[in-house]
């Protein structure tokens, strides 16, 4: 962690005290998050929980009762009172300026709204965090300012619903450096594209005033790179998750966007054996992932939540046949992607250091998708790649 002059360390048994960020919004992810509290326990001791898991502080206390304290999702003051109460604050005239920072010192989460509007039967994030709540479009672009000053070298802009920005305002018109700007998805990222950072969009929903982004990223704004949750492909399924049912819309919407910008990275997530899924349905899905030729792609085994709407759906899925959807699914993409990765061998890449040997182009977001390695590089900079092969999911290259 690098907040308020504390160090961030990647190695538990370096560090003076642990914070673990939780989710809790699928079993799956309630079993990981539990699993990296108790290791960071076992290698550390001195553990601080905090995210979405952080609301079911009894579940936390039954499987780890040593933890040092528990918060809720963005609760910012809370973790910070908590480790105060554990660690003495260092002092730093500069860290001390800029919010908490729980990332590398290079790359960092700008979280623009919390909430959500929609309804999602999967999905319990509503009843968790309640409707959006766009932040301040001038409060959002001074802590992405501050970020830059500090190091920051690429910004994640983040939310629930990041396309929604500025809806529950309607659009309201704020100030940043004494200039009006509409809260605004479009108008945002126009002004973080002056930083001189990169820029990466999450959580998208493809709003038909997503298109207007894309012109930036062919500029060279923001980065070419767009992740979009579209969850399935079969237009009954997509009913029953209270979802956008058009896929033949959404892949000429990507034809255009690749037209606009070719270089554009189309990153998404997708849910199988959801409750009454068929083999037409999954059949479906495939016959999708096969026609948009998605960059990266991740893959969920429907889990019930407890308080989502999808538990009370009839026809549920047996998890051997959720997990051979699941397997299919991924060696389907594994070729699309290991297929897409071919194509840049011999080009050279612009690629951020994360550790020596290991970088990431514009087409990958820390954590979720592939890396770039190689031999050497400095943690922060910008080197360039010459791509000599590539894997199903990373690309190995020469500094030069």
């Amino acid at each position: 962690m690098r907040a308020e002059g504390y160090e961030t360390s990647k190695q538990y048994a370096h560090a003076d005290l642990v914070i673990v960020n939780t989710c809790g919004f699928i079993d799956a992810a309630v079993e990981e998050s539990l699993g990296a509290i108790g290791e960071a326990l076992a290698e550390n001791g001195k553990v601080i929980v905090t995210g979405c898991l952080g609301v079911k502080n009894d579940l936390i206390r039954a499987k780890h009762p040593a933890v040092l304290a528990i918060t809720g999702p963005h609760d910012t003051p809370a973790v910070m009172s908590a480790v105060h109460a554990h660690l003495p604050k260092p002092h730093d005239p500069y860290t001390d300026l800029i919010g908490v920072k729980l990332t590398p010192p290079h790359y960092a989460y700008l979280k623009i709204a919390e909430g959500c509007n929609h309804r999602c039967s999967f999905c319990i994030i509503p009843s968790m965090r309640g409707d959006l709540v766009s932040r301040p479009i001038g409060e959002v672009l001074q802590e992405a300012e501050n970020l830059v000053k500090a190091g920051v070298k690429e910004l994640l802009v983040i939310s629930q619903d990041t396309s929604a920005y500025g809806v529950d305002v309607k659009y309201r018109t704020g100030f940043w450096q004494g200039r009006p700007l509409k809260t605004r998805m479009t108008q945002l990222c126009e002004s973080l594209g002056q930083l001189g950072a990169w820029v990466r969009l999450h959580y998208v929903y493809p709003y038909p005033h997503v298109d207007e982004v894309i012109p930036m990223m062919a500029e060279g704004k923001i980065l070419p790179y767009l992740d979009v949750p579209f969850q399935h492909a079969s237009p009954r399924i997509l009913k029953l998750m209270k979802r956008p049912a058009n896929a033949e819309k959404v892949l000429e919407r990507i034809r255009d966007w690749r037209a606009a910008c070719p270089d554009i990275t189309i990153r998404s997530t997708f849910i199988v054996g959801f409750p009454g899924e068929t083999e037409e349905d999954f059949a479906q899905l495939l016959s999708f992932l096969k026609e948009a030729q998605l960059d990266r792609v991740g893959c969920f085994e429907y889990s019930p939540v407890e308080g989502a709407a999808a538990n009370a759906l009839p026809d549920p899925l047996p998890h051997e046949v959720k997990r051979h959807r699941k397997e299919q699914f991924m060696k389907t993409q594994e070729a699309i992607s290991a297929n897409k990765l071919k194509r840049k061998v011999g080009r050279t890449i612009k690629v951020l250091v994360d550790e020596p040997g290991v970088g990431r182009s514009s087409a990958d977001a820390p954590e979720i998708d592939g890396v770039v390695r190689f031999k050497g590089g400095k943690a922060g900079e910008f080197r360039d790649v010459t791509v000599d092969r590539a894997g199903e999911h990373d690309l190995y290259g020469r500094l030069q």
